[in-house]
C-alpha cells in the first residue's frame, strides 16, 4: 500500500490533472463532506462507532474517504427490498458530467436483499475511485444510489447526495 501512494504521489508530480482547477462548489445547495475512515494497523479500514452505531430510520447513504483522496466507501441504509444489486453513479455538479463512468457501477457494486420493513445496513467491502481532478483540487459531485434487481425489473435510482470530493489522478 506505502509503495502505492508512493508511486501515485510521483506520478501526480509528473503529470498533474487540471481537470478540476477550474470548477467551483455552490454554495446554494447542500454539500456534505465524506467522512475520514479511522485507519488501523495494516491499513485496516474501520467506520466510526459515530456513524456505525447511529439509528437511522430511513433509506440514508454515507460516503467515506478512504486511504487517500480519490479513494471512497460507502454505507447505504434501506428498508425493505428485493434481491438484487446496489451500485453508485456519480456526477460533477456544476455541468453533469459523469464521473469515472466505465469503473464506478462495478467497482462500488453491492448485493442487497432485506425482506424486513427495519432499515438495513449495507456496506462496501473495498474502496473505490473517482478518476477526475487531483489531490487538492476538491469539487461538487452528486451520488446517485441505483438498483438493479436479481428478477430483473427495470434498474432504477434509490437515493441521491451531494459531497465535496476530490479525484484520484488517472
Amino acid at each position: 500500500m506505502i509503495v502505492i501512494a508512493l508511486v501515485g504521489t510521483f506520478i501526480a508530480d509528473e503529470r498533474p490533472d487540471t481537470w478540476a482547477k477550474n470548477l467551483t462548489i455552490p454554495k446554494n445547495i447542500q454539500i456534505d463532506n465524506p467522512v475520514d475512515l479511522d485507519f488501523g494497523s495494516n491499513f485496516n479500514s474501520e467506520r466510526p462507532d459515530s456513524i456505525t452505531n447511529r439509528i437511522v430510520t430511513k433509506t440514508e447513504f454515507q460516503l467515506y474517504n478512504s486511504f487517500q483522496p480519490g479513494l471512497y466507501e460507502y454505507d447505504f441504509w434501506i428498508g425493505k427490498i428485493e434481491s438484487g444489486t446496489i451500485y453508485l453513479k456519480a456526477y460533477e455538479i456544476t455541468q453533469n458530467k459523469a464521473l469515472s463512468d466505465d469503473d464506478l457501477p462495478k467497482t462500488s457494486s453491492i448485493q442487497i436483499y432485506n425482506p424486513t420493513d427495519s432499515i438495513k445496513k449495507f456496506s462496501t467491502k473495498d474502496d473505490f475511485t473517482i478518476y477526475e481532478g487531483d489531490w487538492g483540487d476538491p469539487y461538487a459531485a452528486r451520488f446517485e444510489v441505483w438498483f438493479k434487481s436479481d428478477n430483473g425489473k427495470p434498474e432504477r435510482k434509490l437515493f441521491s447526495k451531494n459531497y465535496k470530493i476530490e479525484g484520484w489522478m488517472r
